[in-house]
């Protein structure tokens, strides 16, 4: 048996640390097993949903690490630290929305069946 590389701990590691500190990656997650819970009730696709809900929580990571390097190199306020942040956040908003758009294109007509027809 092969123990896993030091890369995968560090990684693991950083992903376990995100989820403790950040809320808004809880958050993410809880919608994310939503979603997909969502999805194997109604049997629709299930790749485009995981692959939004992956890239939500992707750019939410990239997003800490940003922040948290920002922090390291300029700790006191200035211009270019606050828009590289705020860039940084709007990437988890834009990947958001397209999770949004997604789940609803693809869940939408699935669920409205369901509660119109009253099927468990």
């Amino acid at each position: 048996m092969t123990r896993p590389r030091i890369g995968v701990r560090h990684a693991v590691r950083g992903v376990a640390t995100a989820l403790r500190q950040q809320g808004n990656l809880r958050i993410e997650l809880a919608v994310a097993v939503a979603a997909v819970a969502t999805t194997l009730w109604l049997q629709a696709p299930l790749a485009p949903i995981v692959l939004v809900c992956g890239l939500v929580l992707c750019c939410e990571l990239l997003n800490t690490a940003i922040e948290a390097v920002v922090d390291l190199v300029s700790p006191e306020a200035h211009p270019l630290a606050a828009q590289a942040k705020d860039v940084a956040a709007g990437a988890v908003l834009v990947a958001t929305a397209i999770a949004v758009v997604t789940g609803l294109a693809h869940l939408g007509p699935p669920l409205l069946e369901r509660l119109t027809r009253g099927t468990p």
